[in-house]
């Protein structure tokens, strides 16, 4: 489970108690400052590692969603058909700004996600935040999100250009300068609609169903007698799961963030008048071009998230701290 700090008062006396006397044998551990920071570290780096090494999906799952009567071949072919006309070394186009972008993404989006869950629990009290627990989650993962794609969109819409347009630029700072001084800061954030449409039901849907199947499983095993290891393992499984239900959620908005970051709107045409016309020359069934590709994407790279998450926090001492689930 995502582990969050102890509160103030937790509503429960019984529960202040235990978390008092487990402080006091534990004076070391982090709180506050500490602890949160330790927890973004954590979500900084699982993001960078899982979505800068699947670059080469993202590259090939992009130009299929851009191109799909050309790239019409499948993930597998798309890659071959990426190697013979470009070289490998397009799979890696886009790696500067994805694992910056995703970096930053990760820290506030984690630890966020820890921040404002523990808010949520001091403010009803633990036990009515643990009998609303999948409220709480959801509440916490969308504000975490929110904050998370302000630091991610302008380098999500540079990693896209890199990818759609490969003459563009040569990497992550010629591309970024070249968007600002062309088209001005705001081109950074024209597909901020579209990634707010896509990431916050992503981020919702995996940390609600990462939380419940990972509940379902302690509820069958006794977590204090698991194994670091049989720990990782259930991460991986229950971010498995978390990962292709949020995949199937976020897919029409992950398709149009890559329509309309691939090419600078006509002169006069507003964000939403723009997207509004790419939703009707998609159609539902346009919308989830790439899905294969992304299922498998986004299960590997969240279900590695969550591994590595966990583990950093064992490594960094961000471990313990008040848990809603029953």
């Amino acid at each position: 489970m995502a582990a969050s700090a102890p509160p103030t008062s937790t509503g429960s006396q019984k529960l202040d108690a235990a978390v008092q006397k487990t402080s006091a044998l534990n004076p070391d551990k982090p709180t506050g400052l500490a602890l949160y920071s330790r927890f973004a570290l954590a979500g900084a780096v699982c993001c960078s590692v899982t979505h800068g090494g699947l670059t080469p999906v993202d590259v090939v799952k992009t130009r299929i969603q851009l191109d799909p009567v050309t790239y019409n071949k499948g993930m597998i072919g798309g890659f071959r058909q990426v190697i013979a006309k470009e070289g490998a070394g397009a799979l890696l186009t886009g790696f500067g700004p994805t694992a910056a972008g995703y970096f930053l993404q990760g820290a506030f989006k984690f630890g966020g996600y820890e921040l404002f869950k523990q808010q949520c629990i001091n403010q009803l009290g633990y036990e009515t935040a643990s009998n609303n627990r999948t409220a709480v989650y959801l509440a916490s993962s969308a504000l975490a999100e929110f904050f998370a794609d302000i630091a991610l969109c302008p380098l999500e819409a540079t990693r896209i250009r890199l990818v759609s347009q490969p003459e563009f630029a040569s990497g992550l700072l010629s591309g970024f300068s070249k968007i600002a001084s062309q088209e001005g800061l705001g081109a950074f954030y024209s597909g901020f609609g579209p990634i707010l449409f896509k990431q916050v039901p992503y981020t919702m849907a995996k940390f609600v169903v990462y939380e419940k199947v990972a509940e379902a499983v302690y509820k069958r095993v006794d977590k204090s007698k698991t194994s670091d290891g049989m720990q990782t393992v259930i991460n991986l499984g229950s971010g498995l799961m978390a990962g292709f239900a949020a995949a199937l959620v976020s897919q029409p908005a992950d398709t149009m963030l890559s329509k309309i970051n691939k090419t600078k709107g006509l002169p006069g045409e507003g964000t939403t008048s723009r997207l509004i016309k790419i939703a009707k020359e998609l159609g539902l069934r346009g919308s989830y071009t790439g899905i294969g590709a992304r299922l498998f994407m986004v299960g590997t790279l969240t279900a590695g998230q969550f591994a590595i998450y966990g583990d950093i926090k064992k490594v960094l001492g961000a471990t313990g701290g008040v848990e809603i689930a029953k």
